[in-house]
């Protein structure tokens, strides 16, 4: 089996890469950067991917930078709706199956959610990002019956994201170790999820060959980004204090959600089941030298 990895250099695909040596993955895993294929050129998707024998797409780029998207729609949905459309058409013709990596930034509309949202729930986007990544979903099951979403949140992983200059868990401890007190949005909850954790999770998909369908991929528990930070500030004994202040005290120039945990109860029947938030974090910060 040959599967295609597009962004394989990113914080997702870096992880994926390495789980597939560490676990001696019985497929051949092939990285397709953007450099021999940027999915927001979609006339130039069909013709590269004709040329290329695959199996599985598994599609970890996107357009991801949620406040310069606010100001880039058009870029957003070339990439991260159209581009996605036609990856998905480009895997029908093919018969191969494809797998895309969405966000939980669908959500956000709902303001009294106090529940984590299941794959059912429906998608209401508050900003640019999450409405392009939100349509790329729709039109991928439309193009590609053998279509599976993965909607992931929060990532953290070693590589960094990229364009963003690392992840949440190295600015918490940078900013800490600075400047010794951290002010964080207390009222935004979602579900921390370590990039390794996910990578394991598409290597158990492709190897069990779980049904098409949209997935939670999340990390189990939820948090708002004041815990998190503190449980990153606590756990790597950095000498710094965290204050929690409110979504209007920390503008930004897109909307984010208030609410967006995942319930992953159905990845974790069809595909593996996800570790807690905090035990990620103590397995990334010890990988990272953070912690002994």
């Amino acid at each position: 089996m040959k599967v295609l990895l597009l962004g394989p250099n990113g914080q997702l695909g870096t992880d994926i890469r390495a789980a597939h040596i560490a676990n001696d993955a019985p497929f051949e895993l092939i990285p397709l950067g953007r450099d021999a294929l940027d999915i927001s050129d979609t006339q130039s998707v069909g013709d590269v991917l004709a040329d290329v024998d695959f199996d599985v797409l598994v599609n970890c780029t996107s357009y991801h930078k949620t406040d310069e998207v606010e100001d880039n729609a058009g870029l957003a949905f070339a990439t991260n709706t159209h581009g996605v459309e036609t990856l998905a058409k480009a895997c029908a013709a093919q018969k191969a199956r494809f797998v895309h990596i969405s966000t939980d930034y669908v959500f956000g509309g709902d303001t009294a959610r106090t529940t984590p949202l299941t794959e059912t729930d429906c998608m209401a986007p508050v900003n640019v990002y999450g409405a392009s990544k939100a349509m790329g979903e729709t039109l991928a099951k439309l193009a590609h019956e053998d279509c599976v979403i993965l909607r992931v949140s929060s990532l953290f992983g070693v590589a960094g994201a990229s364009g963003k200059g690392g992840n949440f868990v190295e600015t918490m401890l940078r900013f800490g170790k600075e400047k010794g007190a951290l002010k964080v949005v207390a009222d935004q909850f979602m579900s921390p999820t370590a990039t390794s954790d996910i990578a394991a999770a598409i290597l158990a998909l492709i190897d069990k060959g779980s049904p098409a369908g949209t997935y939670h991929v999340s990390g189990t528990g939820q948090a708002s980004w004041h815990e998190f930070a503190s449980e990153i500030i606590s756990m790597a004994g950095v000498n710094a204090t965290v204050t929690p202040c409110t979504s209007e005290e920390f503008t930004t120039r897109a909307a984010r959600p208030r609410y967006s945990v995942l319930d992953n109860s159905k990845t974790a029947e069809l595909i593996t089941p996800m570790p807690d938030w905090r035990d990620a974090l103590q397995r990334y910060l010890v990988s990272k030298g953070h912690l002994s």
